[in-house]
């Protein structure tokens, strides 16, 4: 598993010690110059787990190099399977007898796997919250138009269509796009496939000092004019210009006495899963 992070410290330790006991032998991080204690956090996690860490402080976000890069010292490192993933997924077998291992074989080159958000709800505003207790997630996506999910503040960008993500076989593999969403294999069209088994669980906000200290980061980023990032982060940072950051946080959360409606039309459903099978 290769993991590009930046202030991932809630999160790294439960992503690595979960998919360790899911089947991954191997993971590769890039720190991208973390203040939070990540990056020491990472040096306690290498004691217990085989756990390379690669450093690069550059701030150009050239996301889809970097996560090149880790594939192919994977592949160096003799892996048969590189799974690119970010600090805020989980990768989930749905049949809790299996590993993710279970999945995987030697004919296959680039491996779909669909995606979820979890989403915040009143349960997260209590001092002992914790974000593997989330279990409502996204069931059936909306697709917004892009201009929506920049310019209204009514639309939740957690309820949009979520890319998938890919599991590359290293051997034959070509490129993978920014946000780890798909790949060019030479064998891809021949033996590329979806694998429905595994649900990757994406908590992309958890607290608001974490959402606050990524779009400040997404900011600076943004001074590079070739910058390439989704149009909701330059939402985002509009918002944080405005002074109106945290109001955006504050609706993400779902109210309780909405959670009936939103499940009598299939947006969401409770799923254990994660919480079930999560290490932290």
């Amino acid at each position: 598993m290769t993991i590009l992070c930046r202030n991932e410290v809630d999160i790294i330790g439960a992503n690595i010690k979960t998919h360790a006991a899911l089947g991954v032998d191997t993971f590769i991080v890039m720190d991208n110059g973390s203040t939070d204690g990540t990056r020491e956090l990472l040096n306690q996690l290498a004691k217990d787990y085989h756990v390379v860490i690669i450093d690069q402080p550059s701030q150009t976000y050239q996301q889809a190099l970097w996560m090149k890069q880790l594939v192919h010292t994977a592949r160096d490192l003799g892996a048969d399977w590189v799974i690119s993933n970010d600090a805020d997924e989980f990768w989930m077998p749905q049949d809790s007898a299996k590993t993710l291992k279970d999945y995987l074989n030697y004919a296959d080159s680039v491996v779909t796997v669909p995606k979820s958000n979890m989403l915040l709800t009143e349960e997260s505003l209590r001092d002992d919250f914790h974000f593997s207790q989330l279990k409502l997630r996204i069931k059936y996506p909306m697709r917004y138009p892009v201009e929506a999910r920049v310019e209204e503040q009514d639309v939740s960008i957690f309820f949009n269509e979520t890319p998938a993500k890919v599991i590359v076989n290293p051997n034959g593999f070509i490129k993978i796009s920014g946000g780890n969403h798909r790949a060019k294999h030479i064998g891809n069209l021949a033996t590329g496939r979806v694998e429905n088994g595994i649900r990757v669980y994406h908590y992309p906000v958890r607290s608001w000092a974490h959402f606050e200290d990524s779009i400040k980061h997404r900011r600076e980023l943004l001074k590079n004019p070739n910058a390439k990032m989704g149009q909701h982060y330059r939402r985002w940072v509009k918002l944080l210009d405005e002074d109106c950051l945290y109001q955006e946080y504050q609706r993400f959360i779902i109210p309780s006495d909405d959670i009936p409606v939103l499940k009598k039309y299939g947006l969401v459903t409770e799923d254990p899963i994660p919480s079930l099978r999560m290490k932290v």
